[in-house]
């Protein structure tokens, strides 16, 4: 009860006291605002083209019907190292796209609960996991970075380090 009305001032309270710390510093508050507001502006616009490829490559790659090949092109082998069939779209998709991802987990949850197996460990891998080029794709197209080096094959093995310690940790955590 308490925390509910505590929670009501705090967004309100932090934005009067940076306003407050400008002024005691004499600095032109709604000028710093307007600056950082355009800034901002010049990245969106500077991005822009790289996250409207990247979405037109995530919707070819769903619809396609690559998704579902991979998934059972891999299945053998993940099924060897008895990692669950239907976490195969979740690990595939996350380094890709956020909001898809979240509606295989939603799926997931739906089909096999939240207290099951698959449905801690899609959660437990949601969290784990990175939207890995879309992160590469914002943060390198602001800054006008071209050539990422060894940044996505790193990503991309932390990634599949987070997929596998998280059913690893849910499996464990299950027993």
């Amino acid at each position: 009860m308490l925390i509910s009305k505590i929670t009501v001032y705090i967004m309100p309270a932090f934005i009067l006291g940076i306003v407050l710390f400008g002024l005691l510093k004499k600095i032109d508050v709604l000028g710093a605002f307007l600056d950082g507001a355009a800034d901002g502006m010049k990245v969106t616009i500077k991005i822009m083209p790289t996250l409207c490829a990247l979405l037109a490559a995530i919707y070819m790659f769903r619809t396609s019907g690559a998704l579902e090949f991979l998934t059972s092109f891999l299945s053998p082998i993940t099924s060897f190292f008895k990692i669950p069939s239907e976490l195969i779209p979740l690990g595939l998709l996350r380094p890709i796209s956020g909001s898809g991802s979240l509606a295989i987990v939603s799926d997931l949850l739906k089909t096999y609960g939240a207290d099951s197996l698959i449905g801690r460990a899609a959660s437990v891998i949601m969290g784990s996991t990175e939207t890995t080029f879309y992160a590469i794709a914002v943060y390198f197209g602001s800054v006008g970075i071209k050539n990422s080096r060894f940044t996505v094959k790193a990503a991309l093995i932390a990634d599949l380090t987070g997929f596998l310690c998280g059913l690893w940790f849910t499996r464990l955590l299950l027993k």
